[in-house]
C-alpha cells in the first residue's frame, strides 16, 4: 500500500512539473530579451528589402543579449536596429505610441492634427489635417520644421517629433517653420481633441463651382469611417453632372481605405499590385460594385501621399478621372502593423505597390495629367486656379454630353 502512494505522489509531483513548465513559458516568452528577438524575427520575414538594407541581419540578433534587462532597454535596442534598415516607414511603436495611434484609427487624437514625414533629412509636414489648429494656423503641405519648443529638429526621428507636437489638450507646442520663398516663421499653435473626420462635400468659401458639379473632399484614409463618409458623399452627389475629387495634402492611412473606395469608382478593372520580398505580385482588382460612373476630376499636390496616391493613380490608368494639380509626394510603400508582446508594435514595409500601368511611384509620384500650380499672390487673393480648372474641365464634358 505503501508504495502504491509513493507512485501517485511521483506521478502528482511529474503532473505538477509538466503544468508548471506550460504556464511559465508564456511569461518567458515576454521577457525583454524575447521581445526584442520577436522584433528582430518579424523584420528577417517580413522586410521587402531581402537584404536588410546590405548588411547582415543575423549579426543583430544576440548583439544586446548581455545589455537589455529592462522593457524600456529592449525598446531602445529595438529602435536602433531598426534604424539601420534606413526605411523611415519601418518603425517600431511602444505601448503610448501604439494606443495613440488606434486613437486616430477610431477617429480622434490629440495634438495640432498635421502629417509630417523626414525627406533628405528634413522634417517636413505631409499635410495638414482639415479644420484642425495647424490647418487654421497657416501651416502647408512641404514645410519644413526646424525647431520644436525651441529644440533643433536635426537628426529627428518621425516617431520623436510626433511626440514633441502631441500632447494634452489646451496646451501649446511653438514651431519654427521654413519655408520656399518666405522667411523663417514661429508658430504657436494650441492643441486640442481632433475629430477625425475624413469627407466634407462643403467646397472652399471662395470657390466658384458650377451648380452641376459636386464637390467631394477626402482629406485622409486614416480613419475606419472613412470608406462610409465617402459612400455617403457619392449618393448626396448622385445627380451631379460630374464630381470634383479634392485629394490635396490628403497624406494617405489605410490601404484597404484605398481600396474600399476605388472599388466605389471602378468597374471590374485593376486597382492596384503590390510585390512582396519574394516578388511575388499580387493584384486587386474592382468587384464592379459601381455607386458613381459620372465624370470626375481628381485634384492633387505634393502633400498627396500613399493612399491618395493608389487611388489617383488606379483612377488615371483606367482612364477613370483627369488629374489635375502638381506632383504628388512619392510614398510607394505598404506598410504592416504587427503586434508586440506588452502593447508595443512594429510598422514594417512589407510590399511596395504598382498602378494598374506598372508604374513604380515610389520617391516619383502622380504626375497630373493637367499641371497647374497655385501662386502665392493666388492665395493671398484666396483663388484657386486647380479647382476652376477642375470646375472647367467637368463644365465642358457636361455640355459634350447633353448634344449627345
Amino acid at each position: 500500500m505503501k508504495n502504491i502512494w509513493k507512485k501517485i505522489t511521483v506521478v502528482l509531483m511529474l503532473l505538477f512539473m509538466a503544468y508548471m513548465t506550460t504556464a511559465v513559458n508564456p511569461v518567458l516568452a515576454q521577457t525583454p530579451q524575447a521581445l526584442y528577438d520577436k522584433a528582430w524575427k518579424l523584420i528577417d520575414t517580413k522586410f521587402v528589402d531581402r537584404t536588410n538594407n546590405n548588411q547582415d541581419w543575423g549579426r543583430w540578433r544576440h548583439k544586446y543579449d548581455s545589455v537589455i534587462k529592462t522593457e524600456q532597454d529592449a525598446y531602445v535596442a529595438i529602435d536602433t536596429m531598426v534604424s539601420s534598415l534606413n526605411d523611415v516607414y519601418t518603425k517600431f511603436l511602444n505601448p503610448k505610441e501604439y494606443g495613440e495611434e488606434n486613437d486616430s484609427i477610431q477617429g480622434s487624437l490629440k495634438g495640432i492634427g498635421v502629417q509630417i514625414g523626414v525627406r533628405d533629412g528634413k522634417l517636413l509636414i505631409i499635410a495638414p489635417l482639415e479644420d484642425t489648429p495647424g490647418e487654421k494656423a497657416g501651416l502647408k503641405a512641404e514645410d519644413e520644421i526646424l525647431e520644436i519648443d525651441g529644440k533643433s529638429t536635426k537628426g529627428i526621428t518621425v516617431d520623436a517629433a510626433a511626440d514633441k507636437i502631441r500632447g494634452e489638450e489646451g496646451t501649446q507646442v511653438q514651431l519654427l517653420i521654413k519655408r520656399e520663398g518666405e522667411e523663417n516663421k514661429l508658430y504657436k499653435i494650441t492643441r486640442a481633441n481632433i475629430e477625425l473626420k475624413s469627407v466634407s462635400t462643403k467646397a472652399p468659401k471662395y470657390a466658384k463651382i458650377s451648380p452641376n458639379i459636386g464637390y467631394i473632399r477626402l482629406s485622409s484614409f486614416i480613419s475606419k469611417n472613412a470608406t462610409l463618409e465617402f459612400e455617403n458623399a457619392l449618393i448626396e452627389n448622385r445627380n451631379k453632372d460630374g464630381i470634383i475629387l479634392d485629394l490635396r495634402s490628403n497624406p494617405g492611412g489605410l490601404l484597404t481605405n484605398a481600396i474600399f473606395i476605388a472599388d466605389m469608382l471602378l468597374d471590374g478593372q485593376t486597382i492596384v499590385s503590390t510585390v512582396d520580398r519574394d516578388g511575388y505580385k499580387e493584384t486587386q482588382r474592382s468587384t464592379s460594385k459601381v455607386i458613381s460612373r459620372q465624370p470626375m476630376v481628381v485634384l492633387i499636390n505634393a502633400g498627396s501621399a500613399s493612399a491618395s496616391e493608389i487611388l489617383s493613380g488606379a483612377l488615371k490608368d483606367n482612364n477613370r478621372a483627369t488629374i489635375v494639380g502638381k506632383k504628388s509626394f512619392g510614398k510607394g510603400l505598404v506598410q504592416e502593423i504587427n503586434k508586440l508582446p506588452g502593447g508595443a508594435a512594429m510598422h514594417i514595409t512589407i510590399q511596395k505597390y504598382l498602378t494598374p500601368n506598372g508604374t513604380d511611384i515610389n520617391k516619383k509620384g502622380i504626375e497630373p495629367d493637367v499641371e497647374v500650380d497655385i501662386t502665392a499672390e493666388d492665395v493671398k487673393a484666396e483663388r484657386d486656379p486647380q479647382l476652376q480648372k477642375a470646375n472647367e474641365i467637368l463644365t465642358k464634358q457636361a455640355k459634350v454630353a447633353r448634344k449627345r
